[in-house]
């Protein structure tokens, strides 16, 4: 048996700058001095918010919201998918949430790319994604079309409590959206 010497060894694969390494150092930090709070799964304001994952949202701090407040589902552009619907369901009926916000935001990349997007992948990697890319032209049509997908939704019991809104960006404001 052989052993590897520096000249034939894998070269090391550099970890990008916030890798995975830094969040596992980050939470051994954490749980040094953590305290369970004893909080409950169920929402104590009864509240489910959809959100886009863009970075530049603070979505507890820009609602008021701490831990335990809220369930927050988040993916790109904020749409209300099928898995939306699921996690939305299993708050609803198992956790007690009855109030669901949607947030899309200004300048939001969803804008930017569109169905073709699936065509890309199945070019590179020769399998076609088969989730829809839900990219959107307008964040304020795409907020009414969530806000109709909740509604109608059999799946779930509490569709009264449905608000969608717009995050600025730039000035850290929501603008309430309209249902049709």
């Amino acid at each position: 048996m052989t052993t590897p010497t520096d000249s034939n060894k894998e070269p090391s694969v550099a970890t990008p700058e916030g890798g995975t390494d830094r969040l596992v150092e980050a939470n051994a930090r954490y749980a040094e001095t953590f305290e369970d709070p004893g909080l409950s799964a169920r929402p104590s304001k009864h509240v489910a918010v959809v959100c886009c994952m863009d970075t530049r949202i603070d979505l507890a701090k820009a609602l008021g919201l701490t831990v335990g407040d809220h369930h927050t589902l988040r993916n790109a552009g904020g749409t209300v998918t099928d898995d939306v619907i699921r996690s939305l369901a299993v708050s609803q009926r198992a956790l007690g949430t009855t109030s669901v916000v949607l947030v899309h935001h200004t300048r939001c990349g969803m804008t930017t790319i569109t169905e073709d997007f699936r065509d890309e992948i199945e070019q590179e990697v020769g399998q076609r994604p088969t989730w829809p890319v839900e990219a959107f032209k307008s964040a304020e049509a795409d907020v009414r079309q969530s806000i109709r997908r909740v509604r109608t939704s059999p799946f779930l019991p509490h569709v009264d409590d449905v608000r969608g809104f717009v995050f600025d960006v730039e000035t850290g404001r929501l603008a309430e959206v309209a249902a049709d």
